[in-house]
């Protein structure tokens, strides 16, 4: 499909349009964004700052993405956002660049859906095919690994960690961090469990379910404090899903961690 840009839509000039581009009426394109190709921008969406979208991304009418920070520390530096193919944006989304203090790039993957008012904070580093439900709010600095799921009307406190696989329920609040392929649910954020319904749906074998299941049960109820069961829990295990659990945990947080009940 050739690059189509409705005459009502305002490129500014340095804007670099990938070609089967489509520009729909009223949209706004900032002298700083680069488009990969097939990216549509729809009606009276705008994507401005020094942001790239990769190839097929779709952002839908409203969207604001690429504006300034909102942090009261930012003095103007020049940040990034960069947003991967394929991705879906729906309809009143913002997506925030980076600051200098936070390493100056937002970041979103590849094949992600954001639904509908989902906001992505400053310096956020957000995996590949995560879904956020309607108005999910994503703090700055957070990290999201790959398959997250979070339900809608959450929100996710700054520098907050969430691991691999792991599930967020709806209208649930995330003050600390989340062990991959974790479950979490409630107003205030519990663990209950693993996302074994997420793991089953992505053909993750029985036997690496069990250890995972094994892993878990070890991390609640064994002795001493947390890190000190996982750090055991490290020196024992040869399995992979195991092992990135463990080095989640021993990597450190500002934040702590949901622990098991």
């Amino acid at each position: 499909m050739p690059t189509q840009v409705h005459p009502t839509a305002i490129v500014e000039t340095g804007a670099v349009i990938a070609a089967g581009c489509q520009i729909g009426p009223y949209a706004v394109i900032g002298a700083e964004v680069r488009l990969g190709a097939g990216v549509v921008v729809k009606s009276h969406a705008v994507v401005t700052g020094w942001t790239e979208l990769g190839e097929a991304t779709v952002v839908f009418p409203f969207a604001c993405v690429g504006e300034v920070p909102q942090d009261l520390k930012y003095q103007g530096e020049h940040t990034r956002l960069i947003v991967g193919a394929r991705c879906r944006i729906r309809e009143g989304a913002t997506l925030s660049t980076g600051t200098a203090g936070g390493g100056g790039v937002t970041r979103v993957g590849d094949d992600c859906l954001l639904m509908t008012g989902v906001h992505i904070g400053h310096d956020a580093q957000v995996g590949n095919r995560v879904v956020m439900a309607n108005q999910v709010a994503i703090a700055g600095h957070c990290l999201v690994g790959d398959d997250v799921i979070i339900g809608g009307l959450s929100g996710v406190h700054q520098f907050v960690r969430i691991g691999r696989g792991a599930i967020i329920g709806a209208v649930t609040m995330v003050a600390y961090d989340v062990l991959p392929y974790g479950l979490v649910q409630g107003p205030r954020g519990e663990l209950d469990g693993l996302n074994l319904v997420g793991l089953k749906r992505r053909g993750v074998e029985r036997d690496e379910i069990t250890a995972l299941r094994a892993a878990y049960q070890a991390l609640a109820q064994g002795e001493g404090s947390f890190l000190e069961r996982a750090r055991k829990l490290a020196s024992e295990t040869d399995n992979a899903r195991v092992r990135e659990l463990t080095d989640f945990i021993l990597a450190g947080s500002d934040r702590s961690f949901l622990t098991p009940k």
